[in-house]
């Protein structure tokens, strides 16, 4: 069992925004990461969230000042109307899955890859060559792309069961083994305490 359950969405610009903070805070209490891409969509009907362009105006703004500001705090560059955005996710996170499965590479590596490609480099993450790229950047065999497409569907929506059984809403989404639920990049800092007073 892994020592942090880490449920994400590869369209999310808010797991974009946790940068490899999590891989950081991991190496730093010796603890291992599950990475477990879910479908934000489907997670939002399945637990009473909204999409961001079916929300009120209200709630439209806060969101475009609070990413300005995340920016700002993290120092990743962000385009706030991505090109490609949105786009299927299911291909970028079938291709996390079997990376997870092959190894050989950078996982977390990977998958922030995969967030920037889509929020700060105008690349669709939909596409074949642009999910090579990342696996290749990443160390993992490029040809992942294109294997374990059932295992990855399969996975993927199993993903989404869990997480809805576990409480999660949102991404980025961190359980501990203890089982600790944080959600959100700016939730990390909690995150690192409390695996420390874990440690004792």
């Amino acid at each position: 069992m892994a020592d942090i359950d880490y449920y994400f969405a590869t369209l999310s610009p808010f797991s974009y925004l946790a940068g490899q903070r999590l891989e950081e805070i991991a190496a730093r209490h010796e603890v291992k990461i599950a990475y477990k891409p879910i479908d934000i969509m489907a997670l939002f009907a399945r637990t009473g969230g909204v999409p961001p362009k079916d929300r009120h105006p209200s709630r439209i703004e806060y969101r475009a000042q609070e990413l300005q500001r995340q920016t700002r705090k993290t120092g990743l560059p962000l385009n706030m109307k991505p090109a490609f955005w949105p786009t299927n996710a299911a291909p970028s996170s079938y291709a996390i899955i079997a990376a997870g499965r092959a190894g050989g590479g950078d996982l977390g590596a990977l998958c922030h890859g995969i967030l920037r490609a889509c929020w700060a480099e105008e690349r669709d993450i939909a596409q074949d060559e642009v999910i090579r790229d990342c696996l290749s950047s990443a160390g993992f065999d490029p040809v992942l792309a294109d294997s374990g497409l059932l295992a990855g569907a399969e996975t993927y929506a199993a993903n989404l069961e869990e997480a809805v059984e576990r409480g999660v809403f949102g991404a980025p989404f961190y359980i501990t083994a203890d089982g600790q639920r944080f959600w959100g990049q700016d939730r990390l800092d909690d995150l690192d305490a409390h695996l420390a007073e874990m440690k004792g």
